[in-house]
Protein backbone atom coordinates (compact mmCIF):
# COMPACT_ATOMS: atom_id res chain seq x y z
CA UNK A 1 0.00 0.00 0.00
CA UNK A 2 1.44 3.38 -1.05
CA UNK A 3 1.59 5.79 1.85
CA UNK A 4 0.06 9.21 1.31
CA UNK A 5 2.59 12.07 1.33
CA UNK A 6 1.24 14.63 3.75
CA UNK A 7 0.89 18.17 2.49
CA UNK A 8 0.67 21.67 3.89
CA UNK A 9 -2.03 23.75 2.20
CA UNK A 10 -3.08 27.35 2.70
CA UNK A 11 -6.55 28.85 2.79
CA UNK A 12 -6.61 32.61 2.20
CA UNK A 13 -9.59 34.93 1.78
CA UNK A 14 -10.33 38.61 1.38
CA UNK A 15 -13.79 40.14 1.31
CA UNK A 16 -13.62 42.05 -1.99
CA UNK A 17 -11.84 41.89 -5.33
CA UNK A 18 -9.79 45.06 -4.73
CA UNK A 19 -8.17 43.63 -1.59
CA UNK A 20 -4.81 41.87 -1.71
CA UNK A 21 -3.97 38.34 -0.55
CA UNK A 22 -0.19 38.91 -0.35
CA UNK A 23 -0.03 39.73 3.37
CA UNK A 24 -1.83 36.51 4.29
CA UNK A 25 0.35 34.44 1.97
CA UNK A 26 3.49 35.96 3.47
CA UNK A 27 2.30 35.16 7.00
CA UNK A 28 1.46 31.57 6.06
CA UNK A 29 4.78 30.78 4.37
CA UNK A 30 5.61 28.00 1.92
CA UNK A 31 2.91 25.40 1.28
CA UNK A 32 2.21 22.72 -1.31
CA UNK A 33 -1.07 24.23 -2.48
CA UNK A 34 -3.07 27.42 -1.99
CA UNK A 35 -6.85 27.73 -1.92
CA UNK A 36 -7.86 31.36 -2.29
CA UNK A 37 -10.99 33.39 -2.80
CA UNK A 38 -12.18 36.97 -2.83
CA UNK A 39 -15.60 36.77 -1.26
CA UNK A 40 -17.34 37.79 1.95
CA UNK A 41 -17.20 35.10 4.60
CA UNK A 42 -20.85 35.57 5.51
CA UNK A 43 -22.17 32.51 3.70
CA UNK A 44 -20.55 29.10 3.34
CA UNK A 45 -22.46 28.48 0.10
CA UNK A 46 -20.48 31.22 -1.68
CA UNK A 47 -17.08 29.96 -0.54
CA UNK A 48 -16.19 27.36 -3.15
CA UNK A 49 -12.44 27.47 -2.41
CA UNK A 50 -13.10 26.57 1.24
CA UNK A 51 -15.31 23.67 0.17
CA UNK A 52 -12.61 22.51 -2.26
CA UNK A 53 -9.93 22.82 0.43
CA UNK A 54 -11.88 20.68 2.92
CA UNK A 55 -12.60 18.12 0.20
CA UNK A 56 -8.91 18.04 -0.80
CA UNK A 57 -7.20 17.51 2.57
CA UNK A 58 -6.45 14.04 3.85
CA UNK A 59 -5.16 12.36 6.98
CA UNK A 60 -1.98 14.04 8.18
CA UNK A 61 -2.31 17.19 6.06
CA UNK A 62 -2.02 20.66 7.57
CA UNK A 63 -4.28 23.61 6.66
CA UNK A 64 -2.54 26.92 7.38
CA UNK A 65 -4.69 30.05 7.80
CA UNK A 66 -3.40 33.56 8.53
CA UNK A 67 -6.03 34.21 11.22
CA UNK A 68 -9.33 32.84 12.49
CA UNK A 69 -11.42 35.60 10.91
CA UNK A 70 -10.16 34.53 7.45
CA UNK A 71 -11.60 31.05 7.95
CA UNK A 72 -14.97 31.96 9.43
CA UNK A 73 -17.20 34.96 10.21
CA UNK A 74 -18.88 33.58 13.32
CA UNK A 75 -17.94 31.38 16.24
CA UNK A 76 -20.37 28.64 15.20
CA UNK A 77 -19.01 28.62 11.66
CA UNK A 78 -15.43 28.51 12.97
CA UNK A 79 -16.17 25.46 15.12
CA UNK A 80 -17.93 23.70 12.22
CA UNK A 81 -15.09 24.30 9.74
CA UNK A 82 -12.39 23.23 12.20
CA UNK A 83 -14.39 20.09 13.02
CA UNK A 84 -14.81 19.23 9.33
CA UNK A 85 -11.07 19.50 8.75
CA UNK A 86 -9.95 17.66 11.90
CA UNK A 87 -12.51 14.89 11.37
CA UNK A 88 -10.61 14.07 8.15
CA UNK A 89 -7.43 13.62 10.18
CA UNK A 90 -5.93 16.95 9.07
CA UNK A 91 -4.94 19.77 11.39
CA UNK A 92 -5.60 23.51 11.26
CA UNK A 93 -2.90 26.06 12.09
CA UNK A 94 -3.90 29.68 12.80
CA UNK A 95 -0.73 31.75 12.32
CA UNK A 96 -1.80 34.98 14.05
CA UNK A 97 -3.26 33.23 17.09
CA UNK A 98 -0.41 30.66 17.17
CA UNK A 99 -2.95 27.87 17.63
CA UNK A 100 -3.08 24.37 16.13
CA UNK A 101 -6.15 22.13 16.19
CA UNK A 102 -6.27 18.45 15.30
CA UNK A 103 -7.92 15.23 16.42
CA UNK A 104 -4.98 14.66 18.77
CA UNK A 105 -5.43 18.01 20.49
CA UNK A 106 -9.24 17.91 20.69
CA UNK A 107 -9.54 18.17 24.44
CA UNK A 108 -11.35 20.49 26.84
CA UNK A 109 -8.52 23.07 26.90
CA UNK A 110 -8.17 23.07 23.11
CA UNK A 111 -11.92 23.48 22.67
CA UNK A 112 -11.97 26.29 25.24
CA UNK A 113 -9.16 28.17 23.46
CA UNK A 114 -10.93 27.81 20.10
CA UNK A 115 -14.16 29.18 21.57
CA UNK A 116 -12.43 32.05 23.37
CA UNK A 117 -10.28 33.19 20.45
CA UNK A 118 -13.14 32.74 17.99
CA UNK A 119 -15.43 34.80 20.21
CA UNK A 120 -12.83 37.58 20.44
CA UNK A 121 -12.42 37.61 16.64
CA UNK A 122 -16.20 37.83 16.17
CA UNK A 123 -16.43 40.62 18.80
CA UNK A 124 -13.63 42.56 17.08
CA UNK A 125 -15.43 42.39 13.70
CA UNK A 126 -18.63 43.64 15.35
CA UNK A 127 -16.79 46.60 16.88
CA UNK A 128 -15.24 47.48 13.52
CA UNK A 129 -18.66 47.44 11.83
CA UNK A 130 -20.14 49.60 14.60
CA UNK A 131 -17.29 52.13 14.27
CA UNK A 132 -17.83 52.25 10.50
CA UNK A 133 -21.57 52.85 10.92
CA UNK A 134 -20.94 55.54 13.55
CA UNK A 135 -18.36 57.25 11.30
CA UNK A 136 -20.81 57.28 8.39
CA UNK A 137 -23.59 58.64 10.63
CA UNK A 138 -21.36 61.49 11.85
CA UNK A 139 -20.16 62.27 8.31
CA UNK A 140 -23.76 62.34 7.03
CA UNK A 141 -24.81 64.68 9.83
CA UNK A 142 -21.94 66.99 8.88
CA UNK A 143 -22.89 66.78 5.20
CA UNK A 144 -19.59 65.13 4.28
CA UNK A 145 -20.80 61.65 3.36
CA UNK A 146 -22.06 61.33 -0.18
CA UNK A 147 -21.95 57.55 -0.53
CA UNK A 148 -20.16 55.90 -3.40
CA UNK A 149 -19.28 58.15 -6.28
CA UNK A 150 -21.07 57.39 -9.51
CA UNK A 151 -18.62 55.88 -11.95
CA UNK A 152 -20.40 56.80 -15.20
CA UNK A 153 -21.66 60.19 -16.31
CA UNK A 154 -25.18 60.58 -17.71
CA UNK A 155 -23.72 60.80 -21.22
CA UNK A 156 -21.73 57.61 -20.67
CA UNK A 157 -24.84 55.81 -19.41
CA UNK A 158 -26.74 56.84 -22.55
CA UNK A 159 -23.88 55.68 -24.76
CA UNK A 160 -23.57 52.41 -22.83
CA UNK A 161 -27.30 51.79 -23.25
CA UNK A 162 -27.08 52.53 -26.98
CA UNK A 163 -24.20 50.05 -27.37
CA UNK A 164 -26.03 47.36 -25.41
CA UNK A 165 -29.20 47.95 -27.46
CA UNK A 166 -27.21 47.45 -30.68
CA UNK A 167 -26.00 44.07 -29.46
CA UNK A 168 -22.59 44.88 -27.97
CA UNK A 169 -22.00 42.50 -25.02
CA UNK A 170 -22.30 44.20 -21.65
CA UNK A 171 -18.88 42.87 -20.62
CA UNK A 172 -17.32 44.62 -23.62
CA UNK A 173 -19.18 47.85 -22.83
CA UNK A 174 -17.99 47.72 -19.22
CA UNK A 175 -14.40 47.28 -20.40
CA UNK A 176 -14.75 50.18 -22.82
CA UNK A 177 -15.81 52.53 -20.01
CA UNK A 178 -13.35 51.07 -17.50
CA UNK A 179 -15.92 49.92 -14.94
CA UNK A 180 -16.83 46.59 -13.41
CA UNK A 181 -19.64 44.65 -15.11
CA UNK A 182 -21.68 44.77 -11.89
CA UNK A 183 -21.40 48.57 -11.93
CA UNK A 184 -22.71 48.71 -15.49
CA UNK A 185 -25.58 46.30 -14.73
CA UNK A 186 -26.54 48.32 -11.65
CA UNK A 187 -26.48 51.64 -13.50
CA UNK A 188 -28.53 50.32 -16.40
CA UNK A 189 -31.07 48.72 -14.07
CA UNK A 190 -31.32 51.83 -11.86
CA UNK A 191 -31.60 54.33 -14.67
CA UNK A 192 -33.96 52.31 -16.81
CA UNK A 193 -36.20 49.96 -14.82
CA UNK A 194 -37.70 48.51 -17.99
CA UNK A 195 -34.28 47.46 -19.36
CA UNK A 196 -34.83 43.96 -20.83
CA UNK A 197 -32.73 40.99 -19.84
CA UNK A 198 -31.13 42.43 -16.70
Amino acid sequence: MVQHKTQAVAYVRVSSTDQNLDRQLEAIGDVDRVFQEKVSGGSRTDRSALTECIRYVRDGDVVRVASMDRLARSLGDLRDVVDEITNKGASVVFVKEQQTYSRDTDDAIGRLMLNLLGAFAEFERTLIRERQREGIRIARAAGKYKGRARKLTDEQVLEARRLVDTGVPKAAVARQFGVERTTLYRVLATDHDSEPGL
